[in-house]
């Protein structure tokens, strides 16, 4: 078996990410060695490989579902806004410049086609699957001249196509069949059905609508996926706390006589990796909220300053908003503030920036020893530590050096008080700190709180993507999808010319 599958959308967060994750899994389950792919996706959510490589977050969780380790070939370009109209462009998990989206879609795109195509047939050669995912809708008619992640990488591998729409917006049938007939006879004739995402009450009353849709487009649906709550993992951006709605009971039922611990993280602008609260969310007992006023750290036991890719734009958004001044008064009380990354660098004392916003020296919020230069190059790394008296792993993305000038070593960066600061993501995904970590927290904010002794983060991880597969091998015709991966387009597919029926 040497097949493939392109899934697409109608939407942007139809459920792309999590389909694809679904039928990896899915497929993996059946013994098939399967690869994710996405030739170009955009995200402040990025993940490091252990070779080093800056990738989507999502292709590495669709990685962890085909249960394979993630590599750049599976995302080989990534767009990492800095702006609404401009982006800094990871080639192959390596930066290579910024580009306006004119400057992008007016040339560099198709540029960048060889190597989207020349990473595809690699993994196609290397596995018994490969599961596409699009961007967006193929039906951008404004970008298809230029398109290297939809139709283009469809017809250029000759892949089957499969539209996923979200039944739970509304208007998925026209969805559905505006897609389909915007698109040029060459793409149509790659388009082999639809899978409808997000579906609540009786399937049965959706039936008649289907087989009306089949007999406009010719074409099948391979599947109606019920709405499941807390399947949202990892995905590209949006502020969503993707653990909380599969362990949302035990978030707002903690043990007789314990405290919930609350914890703000700030809205940044821009902001990046906010799955690095999703361990936290996933334990018993831990109430987690984005917030964007003052008003909402008063009653928080811990405020998280996250991930940024623009630290300096977020020091005057924490200004302007009354939060800087509200965390450092949470840091002359004594109460818990964790900086990430770019909120690690917001915390520090001085930023020297020429790279990222070029604004020059810029003063931090002055809450650690912290002098921070910005470099042209980019860090990334998989850093293994010791904090807390337990074995930390986490990865790093930045721009930013941090020079620590004092406070208690915690991780790379420091510790003052009850102000914590570190470069690390994804470090309080290891089980035995993030614990350790938690019980500071709730002494520093006077809580009676204990974390629970049993959780892991990832074994509700792979809870989460064994329901993806589930849902699949549930709820899709999954006979009708393993003769689509294998066989490619079906033949004889119908036009449907614009204006259609």
């Amino acid at each position: 078996m040497r097949g493939g599958l392109l899934v697409a959308g109608t939407t942007s967060d139809a459920g792309k990410s999590v389909v694809t994750a679904g039928i990896c899994r899915w497929l993996v389950r059946q013994g098939v060695k399967v690869a994710p792919f996405k030739g170009q996706n955009m995200s402040l959510n990025s993940f490091v490989t252990r070779e080093g490589a800056e990738i989507g977050r999502a292709q590495a969780m669709q990685a962890q579902a085909a249960r394979v380790e993630p590599t750049a070939l599976m995302n080989p370009v990534l767009l990492k806004p800095g702006s609404d109209r401009s982006s800094q462009v990871v080639l192959m998990g390596r930066p290579v410049g910024e580009l306006s989206a004119r400057g992008y879609h007016g040339g560099r795109q198709r540029e960048l086609f060889e190597p989207v195509l020349a990473c595809l047939e690699e993994l196609r050669g290397t596995y018994d699957a490969v599961i596409c995912e699009g961007a967006g809708s193929p039906a951008e008619i404004n970008l298809r001249r230029t398109d290297i992640v939809n139709m283009g990488i469809a017809r250029a591998a000759r892949l089957p196509v499969l539209v996923v729409g979200d039944i739970d917006r509304g208007g998925v049938f026209a969805q559905f069949f505006g897609t389909t007939a915007l698109l040029a006879p060459e793409d149509q004739e790659l388009i082999a059905g639809y899978l409808v995402n997000k579906f609540r009450g009786d399937v049965t009353l959706l039936e008649p609508g289907l087989d009306m849709l089949h007999g406009l487009t010719g074409r099948r649906t391979f599947g109606v996926l019920p709405y499941a709550h807390g399947l949202g993992i990892d995905e590209e951006d949006g502020l969503r706390v993707s653990m909380r709605g599969a362990v949302r009971e035990s978030v707002v039922a903690p043990p007789v006589g314990e405290d919930v611990l609350r914890v703000a993280v700030c809205a940044v602008p821009l902001m990046s990796n906010f799955t690095d609260v999703d361990a936290l969310a996933a334990e018993p007992g831990v109430v987690v909220r984005f917030v964007d006023r003052a008003e909402e750290l008063v009653d928080a036991d811990l405020v998280i300053v996250p991930g940024t890719r623009g630290t300096v734009k977020a020091l005057a958004w924490l200004r302007e908003r009354g939060l800087a001044d509200a965390l450092a008064r949470r840091a002359a009380e004594g109460r818990p503030v964790l900086g990430v990354c770019g909120g690690f660098q917001a915390l520090g004392m001085r930023i020297e920036d020429e790279v990222e916003s070029k604004a020059g020296t810029v003063d931090g919020l002055g809450l650690l020893p912290v002098r921070v230069r910005f470099a042209a190059d980019k860090t990334l790394a998989r850093p293994v530590g010791e904090a807390l008296g337990e074995r930390v792993e986490g990865y790093e993305i930045h721009h930013g050096v941090a020079e620590v000038l004092g406070g208690e070593p915690f991780l790379d960066g420091c510790r003052v008080g009850a102000v914590w600061g570190t470069h690390w993501h994804g470090s309080l995904e290891s089980d035995g700190f993030r614990r350790a970590f938690l019980r500071e927290v709730a002494a520093a904010a006077g809580r009676r709180f204990v974390p629970a002794p049993d959780t892991s983060f990832g074994a509700l991880r792979e809870e989460q993507l064994d329901r993806l597969g589930d849902l699949i091998e549930e709820h899709a015709d999954t006979d009708a999808l393993l003769r689509l991966i294998e066989s490619g387009p079906p033949a004889g597919l119908p036009f449907i010319p614009p204006g259609a029926p």
